[in-house]
């Protein structure tokens, strides 16, 4: 080979990669998505102590997870519960209604948005609705599942990275409590029909990126029912959501792609004081937050990497934190009990979401 022809080889292959190196990474979003927050008496018991006695403090149990919910571009709660209206004692079991300290702390900790729809979304009534929705308003972070307003049930827009995203959120139902007949619209029920007329909505608003939470499932129960796969069957076959991810079993389910759309089925529960002696399996106290990168292709398409799995799980007996289980097998000033603790957990975790669970 001559050097006039390996000079020109060499310009074409540094022309390439210069070319190459230009081209623009797809816009994309990070969202990290987490199970049940549900607020039992032990929960403000030990919030009352954390403040000295005077209002409720939750913030030491989210303290842990918020490194990890700051990485990311959105941190999405589920609230499963309403605000104790104003004047009002929090209450637990059947109708909740937590202190008004708990959005400030969910706020906090690195969340940037929840859902709301569930089945204790009227637990308090209107007035319920009313409180919890003026509290997210006043820690200036953002939910979808309640509403004041009509308009206020409706898709919206997130403007995230330059793309636009909507999220939406719906429940099976409130318990038996109907919704008010002239107010139908205070929260959404799961209906296949509606969730792909909502999201239809939400792409003619400019939606790029559709994702919907769904508050499902049996209590208790691992497997994923046949109500569940049915919905989320006719919600992914419509391609105009990207991605699925749900709550209420109060244990964790799998993830499995469904019509290409990737579905978490069961977070489990990020905070709860259930009692595990009685009528809830130890497996309730466990919980992941799912991390998930969603990028827009040139051609307007959205890829969704697989769903990234940290394992979480509530410790009771130390002022009712919630630890990132792998971190914390790994720190050095963590008790060699509670790592014990934390090595069962992860077993029954990988269980069920084990290919999805980060490297520990």
């Amino acid at each position: 080979m001559s050097p006039e022809t390996t000079t020109s080889l060499d310009q074409a292959t540094t022309t390439a990669v210069a070319t190459t190196s230009t081209v623009p990474a797809p816009p994309s979003v990070t969202m990290a998505f987490s199970g049940d927050i549900l607020i039992h008496s032990q929960l403000w018991t030990q919030a009352r102590k954390n403040s000295g006695g005077t209002g409720y403090d939750f913030s030491p149990m989210f303290a842990r997870i918020k490194p990890l919910l700051d990485s990311v571009d959105l941190a999405v709660c589920h609230l499963e519960v309403p605000i104790a209206p104003p004047g009002q004692e929090p209450s637990t079991f059947p109708y909740y209604g937590a202190p008004r300290e708990l959005i400030g702390a969910i706020a906090g900790a690195g969340y940037d948005r929840c859902s709301t729809a569930s089945n204790h979304t009227l637990d308090q009534g209107r007035i319920g609705i009313d409180t919890t929705l003026k509290e997210f308003d006043a820690a200036g972070i953002t939910q979808t599942g309640m509403a004041r307003t009509p308009e206020e049930i409706e898709p919206k827009i997130l403007k995230i990275n330059g793309v636009n995203v909507s999220h939406l959120s719906y429940t099976w139902g409130f318990n038996g409590i109907s919704l008010p007949g002239r107010e139908p619209w205070r929260s959404a029920v799961i209906d296949p029909a509606r969730i792909i007329a909502d999201a239809t909505k939400a792409r003619s608003l400019g939606a790029q990126m559709v994702v919907v939470s769904m508050h499902w499932g049996q209590e208790t129960v691992t497997n994923v029912t046949g109500y569940q796969l049915k919905a989320a069957k006719a919600i992914t076959a419509s391609g105009l959501v990207d991605l699925i991810v749900g709550h209420h079993a109060h244990v964790l389910q799998k993830i499995e792609k469904i019509n290409g759309v990737w579905t978490v089925f069961g977070l489990g529960n990020v905070l709860s004081n259930m009692p595990t002696r009685e009528a809830f399996p130890p497996n309730s106290q466990d919980g992941m937050i799912a991390t998930v990168k969603l990028s827009l292709a040139p051609d307007g398409k959205v890829v969704v990497d697989k769903p990234r799995v940290h394992p979480t799980w509530v410790d009771k007996n130390n002022g009712k934190v919630i630890r990132l289980v792998i971190p914390d097998l790994l720190d050095d000033t963590v008790s060699k009990f509670v790592k014990s603790q934390l090595r069962i957990s992860l077993a029954r975790t990988k269980e069920v979401v084990g290919k999805f669970v980060v490297a520990d």
